[in-house]
């Protein structure tokens, strides 16, 4: 792989985390989340 390919592979990496943070940290997954712990817990 050259240092183009690295560079679009890290750019696409960061915008996934992005993403995927910004799903995780919805009040709506958070809520779901916190159930699904809650209730194995119990």
């Amino acid at each position: 792989m050259n240092t183009a390919e690295y560079a679009v592979g890290t750019l696409a990496a960061v915008a996934f985390a992005g993403i995927l943070l910004k799903v995780l940290t919805s009040g709506n997954v958070q809520a779901a989340l916190t159930a699904v712990i809650d209730r194995a817990l119990k």
